[in-house]
Protein backbone atom coordinates (compact mmCIF):
# COMPACT_ATOMS: atom_id res chain seq x y z
CA UNK A 1 0.00 0.00 0.00
CA UNK A 2 1.70 3.37 -0.83
CA UNK A 3 2.01 5.96 1.77
CA UNK A 4 -1.22 8.03 2.58
CA UNK A 5 -0.33 9.43 5.99
CA UNK A 6 -0.02 13.14 4.85
CA UNK A 7 -1.61 15.29 2.60
CA UNK A 8 -0.28 18.46 1.26
CA UNK A 9 -2.13 21.80 0.60
CA UNK A 10 -1.29 25.58 0.47
CA UNK A 11 -1.93 27.58 3.00
CA UNK A 12 -2.01 31.11 3.71
CA UNK A 13 0.44 31.93 6.29
CA UNK A 14 0.45 34.88 8.65
CA UNK A 15 2.81 36.04 10.86
CA UNK A 16 4.25 39.43 12.33
CA UNK A 17 0.84 40.87 9.96
CA UNK A 18 2.14 39.70 6.78
CA UNK A 19 0.42 37.25 4.70
CA UNK A 20 1.94 34.77 2.11
CA UNK A 21 1.51 30.99 0.93
CA UNK A 22 3.20 28.34 2.04
CA UNK A 23 3.09 24.29 1.76
CA UNK A 24 1.98 22.54 4.43
CA UNK A 25 1.73 18.58 5.14
CA UNK A 26 -2.09 17.64 6.89
CA UNK A 27 -2.42 14.30 8.66
CA UNK A 28 -4.45 12.49 6.09
CA UNK A 29 -7.96 11.23 7.34
CA UNK A 30 -9.93 8.16 4.98
CA UNK A 31 -12.52 6.11 5.83
CA UNK A 32 -12.13 2.44 5.84
CA UNK A 33 -14.95 -0.24 5.76
CA UNK A 34 -14.19 -3.42 8.14
CA UNK A 35 -15.54 -6.17 6.84
CA UNK A 36 -15.81 -9.82 8.68
CA UNK A 37 -16.33 -12.63 5.84
CA UNK A 38 -17.61 -10.31 3.87
CA UNK A 39 -20.54 -8.47 6.16
CA UNK A 40 -19.22 -4.66 6.99
CA UNK A 41 -19.35 -4.53 10.87
CA UNK A 42 -18.08 -0.94 10.90
CA UNK A 43 -17.34 2.18 9.35
CA UNK A 44 -14.28 4.26 10.93
CA UNK A 45 -12.17 7.34 9.80
CA UNK A 46 -8.90 6.75 10.64
CA UNK A 47 -5.06 7.70 8.88
CA UNK A 48 -4.74 5.62 6.24
CA UNK A 49 -1.61 2.95 7.42
CA UNK A 50 -1.41 0.13 9.73
CA UNK A 51 -5.32 -0.96 8.18
CA UNK A 52 -4.92 -4.40 8.67
CA UNK A 53 -3.84 -4.11 12.34
CA UNK A 54 -6.62 -1.53 12.81
CA UNK A 55 -9.05 -3.98 11.56
CA UNK A 56 -7.74 -6.88 13.08
CA UNK A 57 -7.69 -4.75 16.66
CA UNK A 58 -10.96 -3.56 16.34
CA UNK A 59 -12.65 -6.86 15.66
CA UNK A 60 -10.86 -8.24 18.91
CA UNK A 61 -11.53 -5.08 21.06
CA UNK A 62 -15.61 -4.75 20.19
CA UNK A 63 -15.64 -8.84 20.70
CA UNK A 64 -16.81 -9.52 16.77
CA UNK A 65 -13.97 -11.95 17.10
CA UNK A 66 -13.00 -13.73 20.20
CA UNK A 67 -9.01 -15.08 19.45
CA UNK A 68 -7.06 -14.29 16.32
CA UNK A 69 -6.41 -17.78 15.80
CA UNK A 70 -9.91 -17.64 13.80
CA UNK A 71 -9.00 -15.33 11.25
CA UNK A 72 -7.45 -17.08 7.80
CA UNK A 73 -7.04 -14.44 5.98
CA UNK A 74 -6.94 -10.12 6.31
CA UNK A 75 -7.01 -8.56 2.57
CA UNK A 76 -7.85 -5.15 1.15
CA UNK A 77 -10.86 -5.36 -1.48
CA UNK A 78 -11.17 -2.74 -4.28
CA UNK A 79 -12.82 -4.10 -5.86
CA UNK A 80 -16.19 -4.86 -4.42
CA UNK A 81 -19.08 -2.67 -4.77
CA UNK A 82 -20.02 -0.35 -1.68
CA UNK A 83 -19.67 3.62 -1.08
CA UNK A 84 -16.37 3.37 1.03
CA UNK A 85 -14.50 0.85 -1.88
CA UNK A 86 -11.77 3.58 -2.74
CA UNK A 87 -8.44 1.65 -3.26
CA UNK A 88 -7.50 0.52 0.01
CA UNK A 89 -10.01 2.15 2.21
CA UNK A 90 -11.90 -1.83 2.30
CA UNK A 91 -10.20 -4.52 4.53
CA UNK A 92 -11.98 -7.67 5.02
CA UNK A 93 -11.06 -10.47 7.67
CA UNK A 94 -12.31 -13.86 6.23
CA UNK A 95 -12.34 -16.48 9.10
CA UNK A 96 -11.68 -20.16 9.41
CA UNK A 97 -15.36 -21.16 10.02
CA UNK A 98 -16.25 -18.38 7.52
CA UNK A 99 -19.30 -17.94 9.17
CA UNK A 100 -21.79 -14.60 8.83
CA UNK A 101 -21.27 -11.99 11.63
CA UNK A 102 -24.35 -12.16 14.02
CA UNK A 103 -26.51 -8.90 13.35
CA UNK A 104 -26.36 -7.14 16.72
CA UNK A 105 -22.89 -7.38 16.35
CA UNK A 106 -22.56 -4.97 13.01
CA UNK A 107 -22.22 -1.59 13.20
CA UNK A 108 -24.18 -0.24 10.58
CA UNK A 109 -23.06 3.51 11.51
CA UNK A 110 -20.91 6.01 10.92
CA UNK A 111 -17.77 5.67 13.45
CA UNK A 112 -16.03 9.76 14.32
CA UNK A 113 -12.22 9.57 14.36
CA UNK A 114 -12.51 12.06 17.09
CA UNK A 115 -14.34 10.45 19.98
CA UNK A 116 -15.01 6.76 18.60
CA UNK A 117 -18.10 4.51 19.12
CA UNK A 118 -17.79 1.73 21.10
CA UNK A 119 -19.30 -1.63 19.97
CA UNK A 120 -20.38 -2.12 23.82
CA UNK A 121 -23.35 0.16 25.17
CA UNK A 122 -22.38 0.04 28.57
CA UNK A 123 -19.89 -0.91 31.74
CA UNK A 124 -21.62 -4.07 31.83
CA UNK A 125 -21.59 -5.56 28.71
CA UNK A 126 -17.35 -5.65 29.38
CA UNK A 127 -17.52 -7.05 32.88
CA UNK A 128 -19.24 -9.89 30.93
CA UNK A 129 -16.70 -9.95 28.23
CA UNK A 130 -13.40 -9.43 30.32
CA UNK A 131 -11.30 -10.52 33.30
CA UNK A 132 -10.47 -8.55 36.43
CA UNK A 133 -6.21 -7.71 35.56
CA UNK A 134 -6.20 -7.11 39.20
CA UNK A 135 -3.53 -10.30 39.90
CA UNK A 136 -1.18 -8.52 37.46
CA UNK A 137 1.41 -8.46 39.86
CA UNK A 138 3.79 -5.68 37.14
CA UNK A 139 5.15 -2.79 39.32
CA UNK A 140 6.29 0.73 37.43
CA UNK A 141 8.78 3.55 38.75
CA UNK A 142 7.02 6.48 39.19
CA UNK A 143 9.77 8.49 37.47
CA UNK A 144 9.51 5.41 34.53
CA UNK A 145 5.89 7.09 33.73
CA UNK A 146 7.44 10.10 33.97
CA UNK A 147 9.37 9.63 30.76
CA UNK A 148 6.62 7.90 28.84
CA UNK A 149 5.27 11.35 27.38
CA UNK A 150 8.57 12.58 25.77
CA UNK A 151 9.59 8.83 24.77
CA UNK A 152 6.14 8.96 23.03
CA UNK A 153 6.63 12.02 21.52
CA UNK A 154 10.18 11.00 20.32
CA UNK A 155 8.58 8.17 18.21
CA UNK A 156 5.82 10.32 16.33
CA UNK A 157 7.58 10.66 13.26
CA UNK A 158 3.98 12.03 11.44
CA UNK A 159 3.03 14.17 14.22
CA UNK A 160 6.41 16.09 14.15
CA UNK A 161 5.60 16.37 10.53
CA UNK A 162 1.68 17.45 10.77
CA UNK A 163 1.12 18.34 14.50
CA UNK A 164 -2.60 16.82 14.15
CA UNK A 165 -2.19 12.59 15.57
CA UNK A 166 -3.10 10.89 18.33
CA UNK A 167 -0.64 8.04 19.49
CA UNK A 168 -0.42 5.21 21.64
CA UNK A 169 2.54 3.39 22.77
CA UNK A 170 3.14 0.12 24.17
CA UNK A 171 5.58 0.30 26.36
CA UNK A 172 7.22 -2.92 29.04
CA UNK A 173 7.28 -1.57 32.79
CA UNK A 174 11.04 -0.47 32.35
CA UNK A 175 9.61 1.88 29.44
CA UNK A 176 11.50 -0.24 26.28
CA UNK A 177 8.77 0.46 23.36
CA UNK A 178 7.46 -2.14 21.99
CA UNK A 179 4.79 -0.89 19.28
CA UNK A 180 3.57 2.67 18.87
CA UNK A 181 1.03 3.88 16.29
CA UNK A 182 -0.68 7.17 15.22
CA UNK A 183 -3.94 7.93 14.19
CA UNK A 184 -5.90 11.15 13.82
CA UNK A 185 -8.45 9.36 16.03
CA UNK A 186 -7.18 8.10 19.71
CA UNK A 187 -9.28 4.69 19.89
CA UNK A 188 -7.75 3.74 16.21
CA UNK A 189 -3.97 3.90 17.57
CA UNK A 190 -5.35 1.91 20.39
CA UNK A 191 -6.83 -0.42 18.34
CA UNK A 192 -3.60 -0.83 16.05
CA UNK A 193 -1.06 -1.46 18.84
CA UNK A 194 -3.85 -4.02 19.96
CA UNK A 195 -3.88 -5.40 16.51
CA UNK A 196 0.03 -5.77 15.90
CA UNK A 197 -0.10 -7.55 19.78
CA UNK A 198 -1.97 -9.70 17.75
CA UNK A 199 -1.04 -10.39 14.31
CA UNK A 200 2.88 -10.97 16.13
CA UNK A 201 1.11 -13.51 18.97
CA UNK A 202 1.60 -10.92 21.74
CA UNK A 203 -1.79 -11.13 23.42
CA UNK A 204 -2.42 -11.06 25.94
CA UNK A 205 -0.09 -7.94 26.91
CA UNK A 206 -0.07 -9.02 30.59
CA UNK A 207 2.88 -6.56 32.50
CA UNK A 208 2.80 -3.53 29.75
CA UNK A 209 2.26 -0.18 29.99
CA UNK A 210 -0.49 1.86 27.34
CA UNK A 211 0.27 5.21 26.91
CA UNK A 212 -2.06 7.71 25.21
CA UNK A 213 -1.64 11.10 23.81
CA UNK A 214 -4.18 12.47 24.77
CA UNK A 215 -7.55 11.76 26.82
CA UNK A 216 -8.30 8.43 28.14
CA UNK A 217 -12.08 7.68 27.67
CA UNK A 218 -14.24 4.85 28.24
CA UNK A 219 -13.62 3.00 24.69
CA UNK A 220 -9.50 3.27 24.92
CA UNK A 221 -10.41 1.94 29.10
CA UNK A 222 -12.28 -1.26 27.55
CA UNK A 223 -9.94 -2.00 24.50
CA UNK A 224 -7.40 -2.07 26.96
CA UNK A 225 -8.94 -4.30 29.69
CA UNK A 226 -9.67 -6.68 26.28
CA UNK A 227 -5.97 -7.01 25.57
CA UNK A 228 -4.97 -7.67 29.64
CA UNK A 229 -2.52 -4.54 29.92
CA UNK A 230 -2.95 -3.72 33.17
CA UNK A 231 -1.38 -0.04 33.42
CA UNK A 232 -2.73 2.81 31.27
CA UNK A 233 -0.96 6.06 31.37
CA UNK A 234 -2.15 9.69 29.33
CA UNK A 235 -0.73 13.05 28.67
CA UNK A 236 -4.65 14.51 29.68
CA UNK A 237 -7.37 13.12 32.19
CA UNK A 238 -9.73 10.40 31.98
CA UNK A 239 -13.53 9.96 31.96
CA UNK A 240 -14.98 9.37 34.91
CA UNK A 241 -16.52 6.07 33.73
CA UNK A 242 -13.00 5.21 32.67
CA UNK A 243 -12.15 5.64 36.14
CA UNK A 244 -14.89 3.12 37.29
CA UNK A 245 -13.78 0.58 34.73
CA UNK A 246 -10.30 0.40 35.52
CA UNK A 247 -11.06 0.72 39.46
CA UNK A 248 -13.72 -2.45 39.02
CA UNK A 249 -11.17 -4.41 36.71
CA UNK A 250 -7.61 -3.67 38.96
CA UNK A 251 -6.36 -1.61 36.26
CA UNK A 252 -3.90 1.15 37.12
CA UNK A 253 -4.68 4.09 35.36
CA UNK A 254 -2.42 7.75 35.36
CA UNK A 255 -2.87 10.48 33.99
CA UNK A 256 -1.80 13.99 33.73
CA UNK A 257 1.26 13.13 33.12
CA UNK A 258 3.21 16.56 32.51
CA UNK A 259 6.71 17.28 33.55
CA UNK A 260 7.26 16.12 37.33
CA UNK A 261 3.59 15.66 38.16
CA UNK A 262 1.25 12.91 37.06
CA UNK A 263 -2.69 11.89 39.31
CA UNK A 264 -3.00 8.10 40.00
CA UNK A 265 -6.64 7.91 39.50
CA UNK A 266 -7.07 3.95 40.16
CA UNK A 267 -4.71 1.32 40.67
CA UNK A 268 -1.99 3.59 42.92
CA UNK A 269 -0.44 -0.39 43.75
CA UNK A 270 1.24 -0.89 40.92
CA UNK A 271 3.55 2.48 40.47
CA UNK A 272 6.44 2.63 43.02
CA UNK A 273 7.17 6.21 44.61
CA UNK A 274 10.03 7.58 45.65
Amino acid sequence: MPSRVVARRTVLRVEGGRARPRSDQLAAEEPLEIRVNGDAVSVTMRTPGDDFDLALGFCLTEGILASPDEVATIRYCSDQPGPYTGEFNVVDIATRSATPVAAELRRNVYTSSSCGLCGTASIEAVRKRAESVAGDAVQVQGATLLTLPERLREAQRVFERTGGLHAAGLFTATADLRCLREDVGRHNAVDKVIGWAAANGALPLSGHVLMVSGRVAFEIAQKALIARIPIIAAVSAPSSLAVELADEAGMTLAGFIRGSSLNLYAGERRVLLS
